[in-house]
């Protein structure tokens, strides 16, 4: 009876714990056990911002063919900034002669742009009406007062179109007349510019003509300033580029005069 049982190894035994292998026995692992580990590039100690073209700024393989566009991780690099960063632009922007363009140079960022131009587009909403009803309360008290809501759609679509259209199409020209030019950094310039109209627009509810006129002149001729230094660098000492330079400080300086115009009557 005793022959047909087989003897059952003790480490299967209920209860039973597995033997421990000794620490100098257990096995390395080596570089053939995880042959995609690369541990050269580490994500950056700077508060998390990757410049654009870091090797550390999102999917390689999204961001180099056309369905890139489509990515978002293809715009993050562009979005993440500091607030540090993005306060010392605006201060470059109100003072012209603080080289922005080489702070811009190796990481432009939209967050600034986008932010100013939303801003933007609803301080002239709201305080061009706020400055017509001051001005209605003076002179006409006997008549009602109605908020123009159109002044949403149409700062909005100016804003924002003059924001995106604009520097593609300098971008288009300097690229045409031979300048080694760059639409993202074009895009932040020219958004950063207007960061001068949000302060200007809350100095044109007073109720002074005259003063309003100052006020916008002032703002457009440091905000066409900003534009100038900034593109100067494009040109090279070439005569055609000088001239495209100086018709896009006028245009910005147009854009200052219609705020005024049509906004804050």
């Amino acid at each position: 009876m005793e022959e047909g049982y087989t003897s059952i190894p003790s480490s299967q035994l209920p209860g039973s714990v597995p033997a421990v292998i000794p620490q100098d026995k257990k096995p390395t692992p080596s570089a053939s056990v995880i042959p995609n580990a690369n541990l050269q590039h580490f994500p950056p100690a700077n508060g998390g911002y990757q410049p654009p073209g870091s090797p550390y700024d999102g999917d390689e393989q999204t961001a180099s063919n056309w369905k890139g566009i489509f990515s978002i991780s293809s715009y993050q690099p562009y979005f993440n900034v500091d607030t540090d960063v993005v306060v010392d632009r605006i201060i470059s922007s109100v003072y012209p002669m603080n080289d922005f363009h080489r702070k811009i140079d190796a990481n432009p960022d939209m967050y600034g742009p986008v932010w100013i131009t939303t801003t933007l587009v609803f301080m002239l909403a709201s305080l061009g009406n706020l400055a017509t009803y001051l001005i209605h309360q003076r002179d006409e008290h006997d008549t009602a007062w109605n908020f123009d809501v159109t002044y949403v759609n149409w700062a909005a679509s100016i804003i924002y179109a003059y924001a995106l259209a604009v520097p593609a199409a300098f971008y288009f020209l300097l690229q045409y007349l031979g300048s080694n030019a760059s639409l993202t950094r074009l895009w932040c310039m020219w958004g950063y510019s207007l960061f001068i109209f949000i302060p200007s627009s809350l100095l044109l509810v007073i109720p002074v003509e005259l003063l309003r006129w100052i006020i916008i002149i002032l703002a457009g001729s440091a905000s066409s300033c900003f534009i100038f230094l900034n593109l100067k660098v494009y040109t090279q000492g070439n005569n055609d580029l000088m001239v495209l330079v100086v018709s896009a400080s006028v245009l910005q300086f147009a854009l200052a005069i219609f705020i005024k115009a049509f906004f804050f009557v």
